[in-house]
């Protein structure tokens, strides 16, 4: 299971799923800070017990700073084979009031799947929002959640 939260600020492009989307605001990180990305890598970094994102990839580092997240979900799939894992399947969520989601999730899937090298039915995207409550609700920032199932060989 993985999980990432970013604020969104002005001045910032807005990743999400690998794909740039057109929005006033940006998530604000270290890296590009792809909210999705980042939950699909740490939730496949837990199921192969292979600690989190920040282990591998801290925000601390100069080799990450502004490091776009589709290489760190390709170095993420590289580090779960050392252990003689693939990706089985994703099932992940965005939480956000704004932008509509749900127009870009067949170009994320088609963006994570070339990737990981699965089929895009492999990559269950959602979208919802917080109904206007909490950080999410105010628009102050946007969350992600994914499972995945890995599989040996």
């Amino acid at each position: 299971m993985g999980y990432d939260v970013h604020k969104l600020v002005e001045g910032r492009s807005l990743y999400l799923g690998g794909i740039k989307i057109d929005h006033a605001l940006g998530l604000l990180g270290h890296s590009d800070a792809d909210v999705l990305l980042h939950a699909v890598c740490d939730a496949l970094l837990g199921a192969a017990n292979m600690r989190d994102i920040g282990y591998h990839f801290p925000d601390t580092a100069d080799e990450t700073l502004d490091m776009d997240s589709k290489v760190i979900l390709r170095k993420t799939v590289e580090l779960i084979a050392t252990k003689g894992y693939r990706v089985g399947n994703i099932d992940a969520t965005v939480c956000a009031e704004r932008p509509k989601i749900n127009p870009h999730i067949p170009a994320m899937k088609a963006c994570m799947a070339e990737i990981i090298g699965c089929d895009e039915d492999d990559i269950s995207i959602k979208a919802t929002t917080s109904e206007r409550m909490g950080f999410v609700g105010r628009e102050e920032g946007m969350a992600a959640y994914a499972v995945c199932l890995i599989e040996k060989g």
